[in-house]
């Protein structure tokens, strides 16, 4: 209803007239879709972590594995909760907005190289009511960033370039290239970012980095040689390792 603007009395009685102008609509959308846009694009948000998030061609779908970062986040940080969370490669901001949902009394930031996705994560915060304890900025990874955070997390490209091609249309044709695009062996953005990860997590802090299929063990040797102590990775629903798990020592590079 919310993509076609069909009222809903139309949609209860099937003998109610359906306007002209909410049959174009539809037809129009129903085109997007036989084109393989996703759903979520032609209504403009996604449900994450039972939150609604807004999208744009800027940012990516967030998607169901994701939700394992959260899930690993709330398993690490057990009974001390973190009151200062850091999301590299934020997009539309449902890792950390989802965080501070679960850590009422964290407040965090969120890192985008793009503007345009800095902008579309700051609404989304507002949207669901963490604004107050969200701040979005646009930069290459953590360059602005002084601070120590007790919870570091991240999703960066992680797609081999060769690769993208031949993912379904829905992500090769509609999410952004540059939150795909991982590299020849998608572990490019990886090895940029680490240092960084290690160099914001505060003593004992825990790092999670979301990554491919049959990446965790090198991402996992990417981050040990940063001076972090890696863990156990952790399955999403589907069983295949998704979240490169690491903590900083009390001697955590910065």
């Amino acid at each position: 209803a919310r993509a076609t603007g069909v009222a809903a009395p139309a949609l209860l009685d099937p003998a109610a007239a359906v306007a002209a102008l909410h049959l174009a609509a539809y037809a129009r959308d129903l085109r997007r879709r036989e084109n393989r846009e996703p759903v979520s694009r032609i209504v403009g948000e996604r449900e994450f972590w039972g939150l609604s998030f807004r999208l744009g061609g800027e940012v990516l779908d967030p998607r169901p594995d994701s939700e394992t970062v959260v899930e690993a986040a709330l398993a690490a940080c057990g009974g001390t909760p973190p009151r200062r969370i850091v999301d590299f490669g934020a997009g539309s901001g449902c890792l950390l907005v989802a965080l501070l949902h679960e850590f009422p009394d964290a407040w965090g930031v969120g890192v985008d190289v793009v503007p345009g996705a800095a902008a579309i994560a700051r609404a989304n915060a507002e949207a669901n009511g963490v604004a107050a304890r969200a701040a979005f900025v646009a930069a290459d990874w953590g360059a602005p960033l002084t601070g120590r955070f007790d919870l570091v997390v991240a999703n960066p490209p992680y797609v081999a370039s060769a690769d993208i091609d031949g993912l379904a249309p829905e992500v090769a044709a509609f999410d952004p290239r540059r939150a795909l695009d991982g590299g020849p062996d998608g572990l490019e953005a990886i090895r940029g970012l680490a240092p960084h990860l290690a160099r914001v997590a505060a003593p004992g802090a825990h790092v999670l980095v979301e990554v491919g299929e049959g990446q965790a063990a090198a991402a996992a040797a990417v981050l040990a040689a940063t001076g972090l102590k890696t863990g156990n990775p952790v399955r999403d629903l589907a069983g295949h390792l998704r979240v490169v798990t690491a903590h900083a020592g009390h001697q955590s590079r910065g």
